[in-house]
C-alpha cells in the first residue's frame, strides 16, 4: 500500500483523497454545521476511554496518514466539484484492515446534510470498495450501521452490499453499545 500512497481516486465531480492540513478551516465549518445532523450515528467513547485526550486536527491528520502507510486503515476526505469548485462534503474510511486468511476490511462515511441524498455517498462507498477489492485484493468489506439509520442501509444496499445479520451492542454511539445490522460486500474476483 505505501507505493500507492497518498492515495487519490477521481470520478468526476466527485474526489477521494487525504485530508491536507491546510483543509482544516473546511473541515471545521462543515462538522460545525453538521454537529447535530451527525451526533446520533458518531461514535462516543466509553467510560474507560474518557481520560485519553481527542486528537486535534493535526493529530487526526497525522494519525490517518500513519495507519494509510501502515496499511491497517484509509480516510479520505469526499470532494465534489460543484460551482466551479471543490467542496469537501465528508469522510470515507476503509478500516479494520486485516490480510492474511481473512482479507477485510470495514467501510464507514459521513457526509455533509447539504449534500445528502444526491447518491454522493453511496459513489464514495462504491469507489473506495473497488479500491479495496482491485488493489488490495480483499476478499470481504462490511458496512455496520445503526437499524434506525434509513439513509446509511440505502448508501449499503445502493453499493451492493448483502445485509448479513445484526451485531449485538457492536459499537458505543450516543453514550451507550448500540446494536448495527452488517451489510457485507465479497469480492467475486477472488471468490
Amino acid at each position: 500500500m505505501n507505493a500507492s500512497w497518498p492515495l487519490e481516486i477521481v470520478d468526476g465531480d466527485l474526489l477521494l483523497t487525504p485530508l491536507r492540513l491546510r483543509d482544516r478551516a473546511q473541515w471545521d465549518s462543515v462538522r460545525e454545521i453538521n454537529q447535530k445532523w451527525l451526533e446520533p450515528w458518531e461514535a462516543t467513547r466509553p467510560s474507560v476511554d474518557l481520560d485519553t485526550p481527542l486528537p486535534n486536527f493535526t493529530q487526526m491528520v497525522r494519525r490517518f496518514r500513519r495507519e494509510a502507510r501502515a496499511g491497517r486503515s484509509i480516510t479520505l476526505a469526499i470532494w465534489f466539484h460543484e460551482g466551479n469548485r471543490w467542496n469537501f462534503v465528508g469522510q470515507v474510511t476503509l478500516g479494520g484492515i486485516v490480510m492474511g486468511a481473512f482479507r477485510g476490511a470495514h467501510i464507514g462515511y459521513w457526509i455533509d446534510q447539504r449534500f445528502a441524498n444526491r447518491g454522493l455517498t453511496t459513489r464514495a462507498v462504491q469507489l473506495i470498495s473497488d479500491y479495496g477489492f482491485s488493489h488490495l485484493h480483499l476478499h470481504r468489506i462490511e458496512i455496520n450501521l445503526r437499524p434506525e439509520n434509513e439513509a446509511s442501509r440505502r448508501v449499503a444496499e445502493k453499493a451492493g452490499f448483502i445485509f448479513e445479520g445484526v451485531r449485538n451492542r457492536y459499537l458505543h454511539i450516543s453514550g451507550q453499545w448500540r446494536d448495527h445490522l452488517c451489510f457485507v460486500k465479497e469480492n467475486s474476483a477472488i471468490l
